[in-house]
């Protein structure tokens, strides 16, 4: 009975892996990975591929020894078991000897090499690098930043709540889509720099062929060099809180002229938001500039109708801090501890720090905004100007 299940079984395993070309005929049978767009992709598969056709190879010889050993020494045929002397024979000596020199050569050598070039290319960041990307972690967000071109901007995920809450269709690119992507130039090495402003955070698009993890308090660092156009999307690959599925990568790989042209773009965007600071901005312009911000940045936490979550995030609605009356130990009025808390957070809690993050506009009218929805009659409104008095 157990002969016939184990002939079962490898019929299984060998049909499975007859049917796996077939399978992935459409992609070029690069064993379920996702088409590499990279050098260090087209490494890392080359590799794959070589280690799981040793793997395969070798799990079929094992078993083909164990399927032998069971039909040909079976009880039902009169097979006995072997008996062995000590101290042991040369011949035995023999059968421990070869595998373990074989497995070593293979492990150290025939894999091992190949492995070892593959982890050096993916950690040689500087070579020949091109530009630098900076990508900051926070939950559940990236921010991106161009130091040469001066950019610098935050990527949130753009699906609507209407589909997560399931009151709509799902789009073609639910969960995984974003109001900002990040922009590259084809045939060039990014040398991206790695940061988190709180937890761990993972920065993971399959088809460049790696991911790294962005730790606090240390600069990691990878690279990638797209090779063809295209949008290429990914997520946080670390479990980095309760808005962890929430924490889409999107990059654009285009021409070098086209990145020209973005970048242009970004940088007047980036001077009107400038000028913008020195205006005087009217209640309306505020809050609705003040919405946006909230619902792609505090409404994860502090939920879209401001009310929290009791015991993990605190509700915006009737607080004591946004409607101005929280005291100190003394029991004095502590003036602007709103916008203080938006912009320095509170140290040991979710609340992160957004100066850094956010421009004096998106935190002038986020504050703004808060003050006079969820139940907060406030009526006042912050301008970007006191905002950049405060930084």
């Amino acid at each position: 009975m157990i002969g016939k299940n184990l002939l079962r079984m490898a019929t299984l395993a060998a049909l499975v892996a007859s049917a796996m070309p077939a399978a992935n005929a459409k992609e070029g049978f690069n064993f379920f990975l996702t088409e590499a767009v990279t050098p260090l992709a087209h490494e890392a598969e080359g590799v794959h591929v070589e280690f799981f056709t040793i793997i395969t190879v070798l799990f079929f010889v094992a078993l083909g020894f164990i399927i032998y050993a069971i039909v040909n020494h079976r009880k039902s045929k009169g097979g006995q078991p072997a008996s062995f002397s000590m101290p042991a024979t040369r011949l035995q000596w023999l059968w421990f000897t070869l595998p373990f020199i074989g497995l070593f050569i293979l492990d150290y050598v025939v894999m091992g090499i190949p492995a070892y070039k593959a982890a050096i290319a993916m950690e040689d960041t500087k070579t020949n690098a091109d530009m630098v990307l900076k990508v900051t972690g926070s939950q559940w967000k990236w921010q991106y930043e161009y130091p040469a071109e001066g950019i610098k901007f935050v990527s949130t995920m753009s699906t609507p709540r209407e589909q997560i809450d399931g009151k709509e269709a799902k789009g073609e690119n639910y969960l995984v889509e974003v109001d900002n992507p990040v922009v590259l130039p084809i045939n060039k090495k990014v040398r991206i720099l790695l940061m988190s402003s709180d937890v761990i955070h993972s920065w993971n698009v399959p088809a460049f062929g790696g991911k790294k993890a962005a730790i606090p308090g240390f600069l990691r660092e990878m690279w990638v060099q797209i090779e063809e156009p295209g949008t290429y999307r990914g997520q946080c690959a670390q479990i980095c809180g309760k808005g962890h599925p929430f924490m889409p990568i999107v990059v654009k790989g285009v021409s070098e002229d086209k990145y020209k042209e973005w970048v242009a773009l970004k940088q007047v965007e980036s001077a009107k938001l400038a000028a913008s600071t020195g205006t005087v901005w009217r209640m309306e312009d505020l809050m609705k500039h003040g919405q946006g911000i909230y619902e792609k940045i505090c409404s994860a936490c502090h939920q879209p109708d401001g009310k929290g979550l009791p015991g993990v995030f605190p509700a915006l609605a009737g607080s004591r801090v946004v409607n101005n009356q929280f005291l100190d130990e003394s029991g004095h009025l502590i003036k602007d501890r709103h916008l203080d808390r938006v912009m320095n957070g509170k140290a040991g809690t979710a609340m992160q720090a957004f100066k850094n993050t956010l421009s004096d506009v998106d935190i002038a009218a986020v504050v703004t905004f808060e003050r006079n929805s969820f139940g907060n009659h406030m009526g006042d409104m912050v301008q970007p100007s006191q905002v950049k008095a405060l930084r």
